[in-house]
């Protein structure tokens, strides 16, 4: 609809306006020139913001040009501090020395500017040139675009090494090859990340909490724990009461996932994984697919979030007969590098482990 349909539009609202109330009017005409300023500033910030990263691309392409082409490595370092003091003098801040060879890093990562992306903001590239691999900053990139991520969600999924996480999880392997097409989540399994990182409600390590302590810290940080559970999910409903034969259940969190098309039921333990809990959640898939699927979905899947499982106990429990049932560990705090790595190996370890078993 362009702008003459749209005018026409509200005006033909007025008109049929039977009260003829004046006020009614103004606000509805106020609401339409409002919204049209706020999507013109947006607009108009977005073409600042895309002209500056050219800018700053160029200042990199500089610099880096005229320290290749120099023998002293004495020249290029000059030449940075005196553009620096230049260019701080006229235009003010964002030309510090560090800033300026950030863009020459940013210049060396992205040496063709028709490959660089409009849809991202200079902040955006701040956080994405940290990056030394490449398939890993193309994952980051297009998840940013896809999933409209700012910059802060940004950092806290580079921190989190959400692209580590996602590799050791069953199938992912094929990220590495797939990486520019960003997370691949068609398949129930390839939702699961290992580990969950929760650091965003506030619970301490080690601090004494109930599971109901966890759900409400979880649902009173929703934006966040969305955006921990991947791109896809919709909140539905927590503590769902749902009748099984004379008894009444309530599973902890229901989500829906729109690219694997499936409901996702999430339990969360704040112990040891039980073969009891693996069993109900079986019925807890069981009783969504029987009363909630319909023609086109997926079959539902259920994810038991816990502080700790026995990987045996999961295998032996599930067997070859439990369906769309995955254990996954989460933690409450945000791990050290050394640590997340450990835990991203161990899961890794286990995956193949599991695999090598099947082969036999």
């Amino acid at each position: 609809m362009d702008s003459s349909d749209e005018s026409k539009n509200i005006f033909k609202q007025i008109a049929d306006n039977k009260t003829n109330d004046y006020l009614v009017d103004i606000e509805k005409i106020y609401d339409d020139i409002r919204n049209r300023i706020i999507k013109a500033r947006n607009r108009m910030l977005k073409h600042i913001d895309t002209t500056m990263v050219e800018v700053y691309w160029y200042v990199g392409k500089i610099t880096y040009e005229l320290s290749e082409n120099s023998n002293k490595a004495s020249y290029g370092k000059k030449i940075v501090e005196v553009l620096s003091t230049k260019l701080t003098t006229e235009f003010g801040g964002g030309f510090s020395p560090v800033s300026i060879r950030r863009m020459r890093r940013f210049y060396e990562m992205y040496p063709i500017w028709s490959t660089v992306s409009t849809e991202l903001s200079w902040a955006h590239f701040q956080e994405l040139i940290r990056i030394d691999r490449k398939e890993e900053r193309d994952f980051y990139e297009t998840e940013s675009i896809k999933s409209n991520w700012g910059c802060r969600e940004l950092r806290r999924q580079i921190n989190t090494k959400l692209f580590d996480r996602y590799l050791v999880s069953p199938n992912k392997n094929k990220i590495m090859k797939e990486s520019t097409k960003g997370l691949i989540e068609k398949q129930p399994e390839e939702l699961l990340k290992t580990p969950y990182i929760f650091e965003f409600a506030g619970l301490k390590e080690n601090r004494n909490y109930l599971e109901t302590d966890l759900e409400k810290a979880l649902l009173s940080h929703l934006t966040e724990f969305l955006l921990e559970l991947g791109r896809g999910f919709s909140f539905v409903a927590s503590q769902q009461r749902i009748k099984i034969g004379s008894e009444y259940y309530y599973p902890d969190l229901i989500f829906y996932n729109r690219l694997a098309k499936c409901f996702v039921i999430i339990d969360l333990k704040i112990g040891k994984l039980t073969h009891q809990d693996i069993g109900q959640m079986q019925m807890y898939v069981n009783y969504y697919k029987k009363t909630q699927m319909i023609e086109g979905e997926n079959e539902p899947i259920g994810i038991l979030l816990c502080a700790d499982k026995d990987d045996a106990v999961v295998e032996m429990t599930l067997g070859d007969d439990i369906k769309n049932v995955y254990a996954s560990k989460y933690i409450t705090y945000l791990p050290t590098k050394e640590e997340l790595i450990k835990l991203i190996r161990d899961e890794k370890e286990l995956i193949e482990l599991a695999k090598e078993n099947e082969k036999e």
